[in-house]
C-alpha cells in the first residue's frame, strides 16, 4: 500500500505493533480508534496473553502485516527488520503515520543529541508568554496520537529523538536542532548513521525552517541540513539564570527556543525576550538537568542524571568551574565514545574524583589514567562512596550512560540517588519543591 496518511488511512488494513511500551499502547489504542484490532508482538515475554513474543512466532504474525507500526527502541539496522521490509511489508512508525496525517503548521519538532528536553519546555513555555497556547508531547509529554491525549492547544512542541527521526517523512513547520554530537551507537551502528539519522529530520517532505543552535559543531555543518537554515542569536546568559538554567549550553538552548518562539509568533526578539522575562519565574526546569538536590556542609548534591551520553557531562563539569568535582559515571554500556569525556575530566584544574558503576563505568575507568577513579558493582556502592568522600564543591550524579544495566528508566535512578543521599544521617539544608 502506499504510505498511510494518517491512522485513518490504516482501516481495513493489517496492522502490526511491534513493541508495547507507552508508544505501542498509544498506538493500539490510535489504531482501535479507527476500527483496527491490530496484531501484537514485543521482544520480551509480557504479561498479556495477546501479545506474541517476537522469536516465538511474532515475527512471522508481523510478516502477514501490511503496514508495521515499530517502537522507537527497535533498531530499524536489525536483521528482523530488514527481513520484513524485503517481505513487503511497510515498517514505519505511529509517530511517522501520525506527522503525516496531522496539520503540520502547527508542529515544532525538537531534536539534538542533548538539550532536546530543555528546549522545547522553554518553547512551550516561550509561547505561552507571548499569548500562543502550546502543549509539548513526544518523549517529554505523551505521544501525540494517543487518543486521550489533549493536544487542543495551538501549537504542539514535539520532543523526537533519532530513534524516530528517522522514520519521519513529512517535515513539521519547524525543526529546532539543539546539538549534534555522538549517542546510541548500539541502535544506530556507527556515528555516521546516527548522524545521517538524527539529519534526516531536517530532510523530510515539505516546507519547513531549521534552526539551529548557535554551536560550532552545527554552524560548520550548516550544509548539511535540509529546509531553510537559520542559525539562532548569541547566547542567552543572563536570561538562561533568570529561569533558573545554568551553563553555557542552557543559554544557547534559551537562545533556540527564543528564536523558534520569535519566528512562530512573528514577533522580534526584544519583544519575545521581554516577555519571557517578565514571566520567567513561572518557569519550571526539568528534573534531571543539573538539578540541586541539596546542599550540606559545603557540598552540593547535583542530580544530572538525563546526562545519558558524554557531552552533557562535560557541559555539566564546565558549569562546576574550578570546584571540586566527585563524578559518578556509568550505567548501560551502548558502546559510544568516552575518550573525550576522560580527557575533559583529565584537563580540570581542580580535584576530580570519578566513581563508576555498570558496564559503561568499568570501560571509562579503564580509559583513565588518573589514580582518582574508583569502581564500584553497584549504582547505590557509588553513591555513598561519593558522599562519603568528597568534603567540598560538587557530588555530580551526571552518568553518560542510560540506566537500563539497573533500573527500569532514567527517573528510577535518578529517584535512587536522591533516596541515598536524603538516607538518614544526610539532613537536608534544602528539598526543592518538586522533589516533594
Amino acid at each position: 500500500m502506499s504510505r498511510p496518511r494518517g491512522f485513518s488511512d490504516l482501516a481495513g488494513q493489517r496492522v502490526g505493533i511491534w513493541g508495547l511500551g507507552i508508544e505501542g499502547r498509544a498506538a493500539q489504542r490510535a489504531l482501535l480508534a479507527v476500527g483496527v484490532t491490530p496484531v501484537l508482538v514485543d521482544d520480551a515475554r509480557l504479561d498479556d496473553p495477546d501479545v506474541l513474543v517476537t522469536t516465538e512466532g511474532g515475527l512471522e504474525a508481523l510478516a502477514t502485516c501490511q503496514v508495521v507500526l515499530k517502537s522507537p527502541g527497535i533498531s530499524k539496522y536489525r536483521d528482523d527488520v530488514e527481513q520484513l521490509r524485503h517481505a513487503g511489508v511497510n515498517v514505519t512508525s505511529a509517530l511517522a503515520v501520525w506527522l503525516a496525517g496531522t496539520d503540520r503548521s502547527r508542529v515544532i519538532a525538537v531534536t539534538g543529541t542533548k538539550g532536546k528536553s530543555t528546549t522545547t519546555s522553554l518553547i512551550t513555555f516561550m509561547l505561552g508568554t507571548i499569548g500562543i497556547p502550546a502543549v509539548s508531547a513526544g518523549n517529554i509529554g505523551v505521544p501525540p496520537y494517543d487518543p486521550d491525549a489533549d493536544l487542543g492547544a495551538q501549537m504542539i512542541v514535539l520532543e523526537v529523538s533519532s530513534f524516530q527521526a528517522c522514520d519521519i517523512r513529512d517535515s513539521p513547520a519547524i525543526v529546532a536542532i539543539t546539538s549534534l554530537g555522538e549517542d546510541h551507537i548500539d541502535w544506530h551502528g556507527s556515528r555516521e548513521n546516527y548522524h545521517r539519522d538524527k539529519l534526516s529530520l531536517t530532510h523530510a517532505e515539505g516546507e519547513h525552517t531549521t534552526l539551529l543552535a548557535n554551536s560550532a559543531e552545527l554552524t560548520q555543518r550548516e550544509s548539511e541540513f535540509g529546509g531553510e537554515v537559520r542559525i539562532s542569536g548569541s547566547d542567552e546568559a543572563k536570561l538562561a539564570t533568570s529561569l533558573g538554567l545554568l551553563g553555557e549550553h542552557n543559554a544557547r538552548n534559551v537562545s533556540l527556543a527564543l528564536a523558534v518562539t520569535s519566528h512562530v509568533s512573528r514577533h522580534n526578539l526584544e519583544t519575545t525576550r521581554a516577555a519571557v522575562e517578565e514571566n520567567c519565574t513561572s518557569y519550571s526546569a526539568l528534573p534531571g538537568r543539573f538539578s540541586l538536590v541539596c546542599e550540606r556542609d559545603g557540598v552540593s548534591f547535583i542530580d544530572d542524571g538525563l546526562a545519558t551520553s558524554p557531552l552533557p557531562v562535560i557541559a555539566a563539569l564546565q558549569i562546576c568551574g574550578d570546584s571540586p568535582v566527585s563524578l559518578l559515571v556509568g550505567g548501560f554500556d551502548r558502546g559510544v565514545d568516552y575518550q573525550g569525556l576522560v580527557d575533559a575530566i583529565s584537563n580540570r584544574s581542580a580535584k576530580t574524583q570519578i566513581f563508576t558503576f555498570g558496564p559503561a563505568g568499568k570501560r571509562i575507568a579503564e580509559l583513565c589514567e588518573s589514580g582518582d577513579s574508583l569502581s564500584f558493582d553497584t549504582f547505590e556502592e557509588a553513591v555513598r562512596a561519593a558522599c562519603a568522600r568528597t568534603s567540598s564543591g560538587f557530588v555530580l550524579f551526571s552518568p553518560a550512560a542510560p540506566s537500563f544495566d539497573e533500573y527500569k528508566n532514567w527517573l528510577q535512578r535518578s529517584l535512587h540517588f536522591r533516596d541515598v543521599v536524603w538516607s538518614p544521617g544526610t539532613e537536608l539544608n534544602r528539598r526543592p519543591a518538586h522533589y516533594e
